[in-house]
């Protein structure tokens, strides 16, 4: 029997380099990235920190393809198998009011998606709602309004949704920050776990450096107006992490240092 070949993945989902993004409003030019590079493997818990205004969500739009660039290379190679190349959970839920949770959660199912680009029954899209919910932890919610959860609740609902069109990459924008201290450490973990499981590549978007340690394997820091590349630094730490431990400590005073840096670090000061 002929062994079939299976086609070679790229070595990496996400390949940016030299990315710059610009725009001109009443008549002034604003610079809002620039020469950013970035390079992240399948599976891996990427999380990209900078202050407020740095271009850390213009970055996920970028990768969405909701923000043209004006410069630079940005390759997006998800896994094929996977039903859809992306999905984005913004800070705040977007849960629809006027719809139940499980019907929150399927409704990126009621467009056509997958390889066969064929729309779900309703039945299936279901099925595959309730799974999701499932992964995290809500199945016993699913019928009801979004206004009878907490934040908390709604944020594992947006999660919910965006795994319920499987796909290969996930994109996550400052989900936890709005929440109370317990209810992001708790969610945080959430995820964590969401992640060993799935096996999903994780981008996180925070301002958190704290959260940033904890979570990632690697943290990418943007500082400077046009947002730039200060450091990329890996998080050398055995998993389970333990909140304040003194080598996260470290790792974040160092990240701090790196975005509040006058100039970019040099390229052989990155840990890649």
């Amino acid at each position: 029997m002929e062994a079939v070949m299976k086609p070679k993945l790229p070595e990496y989902v996400i390949d940016i380099e030299g990315l710059a993004l610009s725009f001109d409003q009443d008549g002034r030019r604003t610079d809002v990235l620039r020469g950013l590079d970035l390079k992240v493997a399948a599976g891996e818990f990427v999380a990209v920190v900078g202050a407020s205004g740095v271009g850390k969500s213009t970055l996920l739009r970028v990768l969405m393809g909701l923000a043209p660039h004006s410069a630079g290379r940005v390759v997006v190679a998800p896994d094929p198998a996977a039903e859809r190349p992306m999905a984005l959970v913004f800070q705040d839920s977007r849960l629809l009011p006027w719809r139940r949770v499980v019907t929150n959660v399927s409704f990126g199912l009621e467009k056509a998606g997958g390889p066969e680009k064929t729309r779900l029954p309703a039945a299936a899209r279901r099925e595959r709602a309730m799974q999701a919910l499932g992964l995290v932890g809500l199945s016993d919610l699913a019928e009801r309004w979004p206004w009878q959860l907490s934040g908390g609740q709604r944020q594992r609902v947006a999660l919910a949704r965006a795994l319920a069109v499987r796909p290969s990459i996930l994109l996550m924008d400052e989900p936890f920050s709005a929440l109370d201290v317990a209810t992001r450490e708790g969610l945080q973990d959430e995820l964590l776990r969401v992640w060993r499981q799935t096996g999903k590549t994780i981008v996180f978007v925070t301002h958190d450096i704290d959260e940033a340690v904890y979570l990632a394997d690697r943290i990418v820091a943007l500082g400077g107006k046009p947002g730039e590349v200060r450091s990329v630094r890996a998080i050398d730490v055995a998993r389970p992490r333990r909140r304040g431990a003194l080598a996260l400590q470290d790792i974040a005073a160092k990240v701090k240092a790196d975005i509040t840096a006058d100039a970019a670090a040099p390229v052989e000061d990155y840990v890649i």
